[in-house]
């Protein structure tokens, strides 16, 4: 079983900042990959941001340049700092983990409640 909280999300002016944070817990051997996604009123939900546990990255085009996702291995965390933030960019932001269960190493991917991010202009 993994747990995923993130915590970090909030109100801001548009130009702002935030960084948002996901700890994974639980029963597994290892996690693989962690990353971001948001679901804005009336979309569907849209991939963000990931991290292998080797440090390879990847990002919508729509949040590059603006958006850094970073991890703490140690800490089974990642983080997602958000610059230079947009009204569009309003949404539930989830975090999810890629992990190896215990006891076989079954493959898994888990989501969290999500942390709301509201921009305003």
């Amino acid at each position: 079983q993994v747990r995923v909280v993130e915590s970090g999300g909030g109100l801001v002016q548009a130009g702002g900042s935030l960084r948002l944070s996901c700890a994974a817990s639980g029963s597994f051997f290892s996690i693989k990959s962690m990353g971001w996604s948001r679901q804005a009123p009336g979309k569907q939900r849209e991939l963000v941001a990931g991290i292998t546990s080797d440090g390879v990255t990847n990002y919508a085009d729509d949040v590059k340049g603006r958006f850094t996702i970073s991890r703490d291995n140690a800490a089974n965390t990642v983080y997602l700092q958000m610059n230079s933030l947009k009204p569009e960019d309003t949404g539930v932001y989830y975090c999810t983990a890629e992990s190896f269960l215990k006891p076989l190493g079954t493959p898994f991917r888990s989501w969290g409640q999500g942390t709301q991010v509201t921009v305003s202009s």
